[in-house]
């Protein structure tokens, strides 16, 4: 199974691991879109997470450099509505980024409230650039929204990774801490954020992202 959900005191722990490279396929989508679904009704709040020493490392590019259009269109569109799913959901959402997070693993990160992520040899940034593919209109659209404006040119245009420290002065993370506390840290995170009124957290978080989810929506088929 690619993702697994479990929900614990009122905190659902979605975790990707298709025991691979966590590469994002319709397959995946699906799952997550279901867990997601499941954990509006039945949580408080969610964490989202990988497998030790893996985030997630992106679209499968079998498809996204393989595939007909019609595929890697298909496939873009059903990621790009999973971030602005992930942008909009009407509860606290944590990453808890065991490991890399590359490409659209990276934009889980930006599209998640709070984002915790491991030390040491683990990389976090947007590489499309450096692998030969556009960045979506919705990936741009999260970048602008959430990474340091000073920091935008060699993020993006330039592909550079980052490791966990840095990452947090960019603006993928929000903390860095050792890998075997990464989901400890974001789950205590969650439960703090689950406290929190739920109607107003959701009205709150729809005003500030209006925009960006406007235009993401309107860019997506």
């Amino acid at each position: 199974m690619s993702v697994s959900l479990n929900i614990s005191d009122d905190i659902a722990l979605i975790t990707m691991d298709d025991g691979k490279a966590n590469a994002v396929s319709n397959t995946m989508l699906e799952a997550l879109e279901h867990a997601l679904n499941e954990a509006e009704q039945k949580a408080e709040a969610v964490v989202l997470a990988g497998r030790p020493g893996l985030f997630c490392a992106g679209f499968d590019l079998k498809i996204m450099k393989g595939g007909s259009d019609e595929d890697r269109a298909a496939l873009g569109d059903r990621g790009g509505w999973l971030v602005h799913r992930l942008y909009s959901f009407p509860k606290p959402t944590i990453a808890a980024a065991t490991g890399h997070g590359i490409a659209l693993g990276a934009l889980f990160l930006l599209g998640c409230d709070v984002r915790v992520g491991a030390l040491g040899n683990y990389h976090f940034g947007l590489n499309e650039t450096a692998i030969n593919l556009p960045l979506p209109i919705f990936g741009l659209e999260l970048a602008e929204a959430r990474l340091a404006r000073d920091r935008m040119v060699e993020a993006v245009l330039q592909a550079r990774l980052y490791q966990a420290e840095e990452a947090v002065t960019v603006g993928y993370l929000d903390y860095a801490v050792t890998p075997d506390k990464v989901i400890a840290e974001s789950t205590n995170i969650a439960r703090e954020l689950a406290a929190i009124p739920s109607e107003a957290y959701n009205e709150n978080k729809q005003l500030m992202r209006r925009q960006t989810l406007s235009t993401i929506a309107a860019s997506l088929k």
